[in-house]
């Protein structure tokens, strides 16, 4: 094993290896721990459950607020489960303004109010360790025992629908992060839409919705490595292989000239917004009708097949993305090193 390790999630192997083999004493009460692709615990709290989830933004420095409120209340969403309270850890560079900090507050409680997020508690420092705000978010909710989704339930002859389309947050992130980038090769119009798909990132409403409509057997929002790392992760996670098409995945005008701009993949770009669901089949139709009334797109992409017939992913010229073996890499990442 290397001594360096690469920018982004750890790996399966890291994980697993260094990670989820030092977990502490073990309680009975514990539902559902960390496992690969799980987005978050459920705890048994007597006739309730907890489900709880945490999560940094890293890569995001203009709207890191409305990003940390909503990125994190998502993996509680993905349980088929409302989140309720949260607590944020704020790091703060050296010389950050009070103006600078007023900012990022004002879109904390923004996002919280438009989810109906209490925010509970959490800790404030400012830090030589860090060069730019980071902040880590805990978000809880809570759920039946038993009435929760998990990202490992997804079973064979599933279908699989995807919401709102590919590099949702990604589309955003670029667009206000590499604006200098972009602005001699993207048109003004198109990137000043691009930047208004931060509001599209909460996938609260999607998960809720679907969930509705009964036959759900997992979920799974696409944060790092876009729709391609979250469909790998419910393959992962349930032990499955898994088909899905491109062609069948709605990608945005503004999302395609911004990752041709700088050359990343859509589908491996971070995109929290975009909710991958794996259900009864006889249940998909139901499905798409319920988020078609909330005014969500959505489409039907693939389903899960056997595990022998591996994690694929379609390309538009017919060729074949393996998934089944290596974890797919964040787009993202390589243009920050890069810039």
């Amino acid at each position: 094993m290397s001594n360096s390790l690469p920018i982004g999630k750890l790996d399966p192997k890291a994980l697993k290896q260094l990670v989820f083999s030092h977990l502490g004493s073990k309680d009975a009460r514990v539902l559902l721990g960390p496992s690969i692709g799980e987005d978050a615990t459920v705890i048994d709290f007597g006739n309730k459950a907890l489900v709880v989830h945490s999560d940094p933004i890293t890569g995001a420095i203009e709207n890191i607020g409305w990003h940390a409120v909503n990125v994190c209340a998502n993996d509680i969403a993905t349980r088929g489960v409302r989140p309720l309270w949260m607590l944020i850890v704020f790091l703060l560079p050296e010389k950050i303004t009070l103006a600078q900090l007023k900012n990022i507050t004002a879109q904390v409680d923004r996002a919280a109010i438009e989810l109906g997020v209490a925010i509970v508690g959490g800790h404030s420092e400012v830090t030589a360790s860090v060069t730019h705000p980071i902040l880590v978010t805990t978000a809880i909710g809570e759920a039946g025992k038993s009435g929760f989704i998990r990202t490992s339930g997804a079973r064979v002859g599933d279908s699989i629908i995807v919401t709102k389309g590919a590099a949702i947050e990604g589309t955003s992130i670029l667009a206000y992060e590499l604006k200098e980038t972009l602005k001699s090769k993207v048109d003004e119009k198109v990137i000043s839409r691009a930047r208004r798909f931060i509001k599209k990132i909460s996938v609260v409403k999607d998960a809720l919705t679907a969930v509705e409509a009964g036959g759900v057997h997992a979920m799974h929002d696409a944060t790092e490595g876009g729709i391609a790392g979250g469909l790998q992760e419910i393959a992962w996670a349930s032990n499955t292989g898994l088909i899905a098409y491109e062609d069948k995945m709605i990608v945005a005008p503004e999302t395609r000239a911004i990752c041709e701009a700088v050359g990343a993949n859509p589908f491996m770009t971070i995109s929290s917004g975009t909710l991958i669901i794996a259900c009864d089949s006889k249940k998909a139709k139901e499905i798409m009708k319920n988020l078609e009334k909330q005014h969500i797109k959505a489409s039907i992409t693939g389903k899960i097949v056997p595990k022998d017939q591996g994690i694929c992913l379609i390309r538009k010229d017919g060729s074949k993305l393996d998934l089944s073996k290596q974890p797919v890499k964040e787009e993202l990442w390589r243009f920050f090193k890069k810039s």
